[in-house]
């Protein structure tokens, strides 16, 4: 299974500024086994230290934090020499041992020629919970679920995400039944990677919709167990409020459909709680399409997301037939799969900010506002093949933006600064835009 990620670590090992790497994603999102892979494909040696129920590390960190003594410790724990030219050192789980966490300050400021990544399922948490943190002294990397090209080479499609790359859509174009059909598959399997696994091998989608039940149960326990108790029933109103949330297409999200008569106040903790175990994803909105979006968003309005496309369809209890044979009772639904699925390739593209549009009457909304710096781009995401996009033409009659995106089943088109751009190809928006500009 390959991952775009394994670039940006070689990179980092590559970098005379390396500093100890935090990998943060949500639980079963590959961390661990992006970690142990790059281990083995990029270094002679590697010692993986796991602190979850370790009274080992426990005592081993309770000390002093002299990079020299934990270095001796973690070289008796694993009985092999940790060489700093070749050997790469993995913490995982390190939120379970805070001082670990602190540690890698001193790591960076004494031992700095030692490679070491680390990670944890609910480490966004810890990081927000005070822990002594070494601000500065750190780099990050943030994991999500398989994007759509990594799903396609992931079932042996790889030269067909190769094919979307080059952006050669005369070439695309003659191909794009294969990219629909794989599209769909996305649409159910999601990008968890052992739910990918599983159907690159079998195309099982009945022991897909197990492996994704038992990811689901999985983040049910974890609210029980890390969340403090006076919030774990407003995390689980907040969570399983967001499909009906999506499918209502609503501006923004309504604290009144978690529960009647809900206000902010009531589940703001339990909602950061979910954004920051990588679980849930808020797009704020923005009332101004100016550079840069942040200043102009509007911190009370926003949208929130799942971590992945096929968790939402198994909340849901979508049947593949359902979403495979185009059944008419699914329309009403395909539309919150497809802005989850463009908003989830989205948030993997570097340098990219995303938010929504709304102005104040409620009566334009552009599903996605892109800022990657240098100009704001509208995206506006259909379901099919569908090409009336009221909104748009409204926001481009007032605004003028230099380039627009619809996204759709259509094919590839380029009129008057308009990109008619498959779904399939979302993850090239920043690139094709690029060109344009």
């Amino acid at each position: 299974m390959y991952r775009y990620a394994m670039e940006k670590l070689k990179e980092w090992k590559e970098s005379p500024q390396r500093k100890p790497l935090i990998i943060e994603g949500a639980r079963q999102v590959g961390k661990t086994w992006l970690m142990k892979e790059f281990g083995r494909t990029s270094y002679q040696n590697t010692v993986y230290v796991n602190f979850d129920a370790n009274s080992q590390m426990q005592q081993l960190f309770a000390d002093d934090l002299n990079t020299d003594r934990l270095l001796l410790g973690l070289e008796l724990y694993a009985g092999q020499k940790i060489d700093p030219d070749h050997t790469l050192l993995i913490f995982d789980e390190v939120q379970e041992v805070p001082r670990a966490l602190s540690s890698l300050k001193y790591f960076y400021e004494n031992a700095p020629q030692y490679h070491i990544v680390c990670a944890g399922s609910l480490l966004g948490i810890a990081l927000h919970e005070g822990t002594s943190f070494p601000v500065g002294k750190v780099d990050f990397l943030k994991l999500y679920p398989l994007s759509f090209q990594e799903f396609l080479m992931a079932t042996g499609k790889e030269r067909f995400t190769a094919l979307l790359r080059s952006h050669d859509f005369s070439m695309i174009t003659p191909f794009k039944q294969t990219y629909i059909d794989a599209l769909k598959h996305y649409y159910f399997v999601g990008g968890m990677p052992e739910a990918v696994s599983h159907f690159a091998q079998n195309e099982d989608f009945n022991a897909v919709r197990k492996i994704q039940e038992r990811i689901l149960a999985a983040y049910e326990q974890d609210f029980s167990k890390h969340a403090p108790n006076d919030i774990v029933p407003k995390i689980r109103m907040v969570w399983n409020s967001i499909p009906s949330q999506l499918a209502k297409e609503n501006k923004k999200f309504i604290y009144g459909l978690v529960r009647e008569g809900g206000r902010a106040k009531d589940f703001e903790t339990a909602i950061m709680w979910l954004c920051d175990c990588g679980l849930v994803h808020k797009v704020n909105r923005v009332n101004f399409p100016g550079l840069p979006l942040k200043f102009y968003e509007d911190l009370k309005a926003f949208k929130l997301f799942l971590v992945d496309v096929g968790l939402l369809g198994c909340m849901t209890g979508l049947k593949a037939a359902t979403l495979l044979s185009g059944n008419e009772l699914f329309i009403e639904f395909k539309g919150a799969l497809t802005e989850q699925y463009v908003m989830q390739q989205l948030i993997t593209l570097p340098d990219i900010r995303t938010y929504y549009y709304t102005n104040d009457r409620g009566s334009c909304e552009i599903d996605f506002l892109i800022d990657n710096g240098e100009q704001v781009i509208p995206v506006e995401a259909k379901a099919e093949i569908n090409l009336r996009a009221k909104s748009l033409k409204t926001f481009r009659e007032k605004y003028h933006p230099p380039i627009s995106v619809r996204t759709s089943m259509a094919d590839y088109r380029l009129q008057d600064g308009l990109v008619n751009l498959p779904l399939y190809a979302v993850e090239e928006i920043g690139l094709v835009c690029g060109e344009m500009g």
